[in-house]
């Protein structure tokens, strides 16, 4: 199908007189209204497929040796479904189930970032403080070169402080407590590159993110987690001590070695608990995740969370770039380059889809997990084992994109806000006859940028192709202030595409045209 594109707005015949009259054009802010999903049935179709599901994880665990599996589906903010393979605890023979407690390792991690920004929210930090306003003895580091900025809060969050990756070091620290932590930093830091120049893992960065909770709150990190997130999110089963767990509900720890499972002695929770010490079901973490999805879209609706839906959404940002990885496949199994950063204590990917995941796997002595939202799709899926650093991201991934093509999920409409839908008629009425009373619809750059006498000539030979317009398409936004829509005519169609000015009062700044025949 080839396409003739007609670049910025070689659309419009008018005439060098003055504008005849004002258009009104109303605030976009007006009548916002929130992008939903078409489908109202997302969630029967996906439990559709749970023996698909099912048989995805258990074939994973024979293969892997995983001594058990549970993991949950999440449909907007709801657990839609959850199940489990295998022994929490394979010498007494229990079952996991969705009440099991496994240790979540790192997936702790965007716990310890949402309490950070809660605290900023709350005015008792700001992310660009130097981490030494709150950690003194942070302030006596040495960086690689003198010119290196201090480490901030920011550069913990995103794992750009300058530390070595310390995996799987820093899972054997977990236990230490906090004055080992802090005489750990008197004694000096080796850095790997000065801070915020690159994306490398730190478990330490976020084991210092906690000491901050602590030290600003004036809380535990471990009570400050469980008062201000867990039990006002309902998660209730969720701990960081194993201790306080009933032996019965509590998932053992197993590494697979020498063709048999040997118990992995659970680690006591400490000053590391803020980079992976968490202890969770997965009825409860899909509260969290809930959550997480429940941020998008903006919207109008009063807040009910443990912090602003836009801190929860920020959380979910591309904030340092990981890398480009070109020869990634899609769920088709077709070549699809994606990009990887990491937000605030989640990961973040884009493929060439535009499909947007946000994730966390987590990996420690005796267990691996993993957790992945599509925010998009409002869809999720969580993972835990007892396995040692078991990698859960294969199965899950695989479950997503099944139940993507399974249950032909379909992103949110974005709604046609009224500037966008008043402007498509603004321009409908002028064309094809180009009334000089549309004037002022455009912004001051338009015909400066193009003659009018030149869109004209080209607007002209563009209409002799389509022939008359019949039918006209509904607008398909992009955002609140750009879209397109089609104009049919009787030999062709022609896409409209336009883009509006950040003005109190929108005008077209863009207009584009692309022939299809």
């Amino acid at each position: 199908m080839k396409k003739l594109y007609i670049p910025f707005g070689f659309l419009l015949l008018f005439s060098c007189q003055q504008p005849k009259g004002e258009i009104e054009i109303a605030n976009v802010s007006d009548g916002y209204q929130t992008p939903y999903f078409e489908d109202s049935l997302r969630a029967e179709k996906i439990l559709k497929y749970k023996s698909v599901i099912d048989s995805i994880f258990k074939q994973s665990a024979r293969a892997n040796h995983n001594p058990a599996i549970a993991y949950g589906i999440v449909v907007d903010d709801q657990l839609i479904y959850a199940n489990a393979t295998g022994y929490a605890n394979l010498e007494k023979k229990i079952l996991a189930d969705g009440k099991s407690r496994f240790r979540i390792a790192s997936m702790t991690k965007s716990f310890t970032a949402m309490a950070i920004l809660r605290l900023r929210d709350e005015g008792k930090l700001q992310l660009t403080d130097a981490a030494a306003n709150y950690i003194p003895e942070m302030e006596a580091l040495k960086y690689p070169t003198k010119d290196g900025n201090p480490i901030t809060i920011f550069n913990l969050l995103t794992m750009s402080a300058g530390f070595p990756e310390d995996n799987p070091w820093g899972d054997r620290q977990l236990s230490d407590t906090d004055d080992e932590l802090i005489e750990f930093v008197k004694n000096g830091i080796s850095f790997s590159t000065n801070p915020g120049s690159q994306f490398e893992y730190s478990n330490l960065g976020y084991a210092l993110l906690g000491r901050i909770v602590s030290n600003v709150s004036g809380q535990h990190y471990q009570d400050y987690i469980i008062e201000k997130i867990l039990r006002p999110l309902g998660m209730n089963d969720c701990e960081f001590e194993y201790g306080k767990i009933p032996s019965e509900k509590l998932a053992l720890g197993y590494r697979w070695e020498d063709n048999q499972w040997k118990l992995e002695p659970l680690l006591k929770d400490g000053s590391y608990a803020s980079m992976g010490g968490m202890i969770c079901t997965i009825d409860d973490f899909a509260k969290y995740m809930g959550f997480l999805l429940s941020a998008t879209p903006a919207r109008n609706e009063d807040e009910v969370g443990p912090v602003k839906r836009s801190s929860a959404r920020e959380m979910q940002q591309p904030w340092k770039f990981r890398g480009l990885f070109s020869d990634s496949k899609d769920r088709h199994g077709e070549i699809c380059p994606r990009t990887a950063s990491y937000g605030f204590g989640l990961g973040w990917r884009n493929d060439c889809h535009g499909d947007i995941a946000v994730s966390h796997s987590g990996g420690l002595p005796g267990f691996g997990s993993v957790h992945a939202l599509l925010p998009d799709y409002g869809i999720g899926v969580v993972a835990f084992s007892n396995l040692t650093y078991a990698g859960m991201g294969v199965p899950a991934s695989k479950v997503v994109d099944t139940l993507m093509t399974l249950a032909e999920l379909k992103k949110r409409v974005f709604p046609v806000s009224p500037i966008l839908k008043k402007t498509q008629g603004q321009l409908v009425k002028m064309l094809p006859s180009w009334n000089d009373e549309f004037d002022l619809l455009f912004a001051e750059n338009f015909f400066p940028d193009i003659s009018k006498a030149h869109r004209k000539k080209e607007t002209d030979e563009l209409f002799s192709k389509t022939g008359k317009i019949i039918s006209i398409g509904k607008m398909k936004p992009e955002n609140l202030l750009r879209g397109s829509f089609e104009m049919k005519g009787e030999n062709g169609k022609v896409e409209v595409f336009f883009t509006l000015t950040p003005e109190a009062s929108p005008k077209v700044q863009w207009l584009e045209f692309a022939l299809k025949k």
